[in-house]
């Protein structure tokens, strides 16, 4: 799905980040034992219920048929949800309701980047490299210890494409985020810790020539935004409510 056609444009931006974030779905899925697929160039879902906190769909383009996006996934399983990504979709008449709405976000390769504030500013910062590292990484984004049969993240993410990135203070991580290739953009997610600055001076170590791309509302979009993202346009995530 990499090859996607893009059209230069606002629209082609938009799928790209829509893209990326399916590639994304699509490793936590199979790390834990799916096999989630493709629907062309228009949906990626999964028939099977998938992790706590990730989509069983994702909308790739403009004005999906909504029998396109909701016929593969699995409604019969408690907590069925669609990630349409481009918000337009009308998936009341499915048995769907709105869970929350927020805007894709947008920084080119080689924008400035911002500086560090706060404690923030003191952090070491490097990748996960093991099983070990990625359960204390887990750890410090759930705020607690994680229980093994638990783990959302598990090492087979710890693969080309994809990197933990760990901001630690004396030897401890509190903050990080994921970043991970697919769209031809680099997407960051799960951020924690307020460390926009030190991620994407990571991100950009890793992959200078890459665009970044993510999702963001509320408070974290003004983070974003201040950070040097601009947001490029609404999604909608879905949640069956029958």
């Amino acid at each position: 799905m990499d090859g996607m056609i893009m059209d230069g444009t606002g629209t082609g931006l938009l799928r790209r980040a829509a893209l990326n974030n399916a590639v994304w779905c699509d490793a936590v899925c199979r790390a834990h034992g799916l096999t989630p697929g493709y629907d062309g160039e228009q949906v990626w879902f999964s028939a099977r219920r998938t992790p706590p906190m990730y989509p069983d769909a994702v909308t790739l383009a403009p004005a999906v048929p909504v029998g396109s996006v909701v016929r593969g996934v699995d409604t019969a399983s408690p907590g069925c949800s669609v990630k349409d990504g481009f918000a337009d979709l009308d998936l009341a008449g499915a048995g769907f309701e709105v869970l929350f709405e927020a805007q894709w976000i947008h920084r080119p390769a080689g924008a400035p980047l911002p500086q560090a504030e706060g404690e923030a500013a003191g952090l070491e910062w490097s990748e996960v490299a093991d099983a070990e590292e990625l359960a204390a990484w887990e750890a410090a984004f759930e705020g607690g210890e994680c229980a093994g049969g638990d783990r959302r993240f598990r090492p087979a993410l710890l693969r080309d494409g994809i990197v933990f990135l760990a901001g630690r203070a004396g030897g401890r991580i509190v903050a990080g985020a994921v970043a991970s290739t697919g769209g031809g953009v680099v997407g960051v997610s799960n951020l924690f810790g307020a460390a926009w600055a030190g991620v994407l001076g990571a991100v950009r170590d890793r992959w200078p020539e890459l665009d970044v791309v993510g999702y963001e509302h509320g408070e974290d979009l003004e983070a974003a935004v201040r950070a040097g993202f601009t947001a490029i346009g609404p999604l909608r995530v879905w949640l069956f409510a029958q």
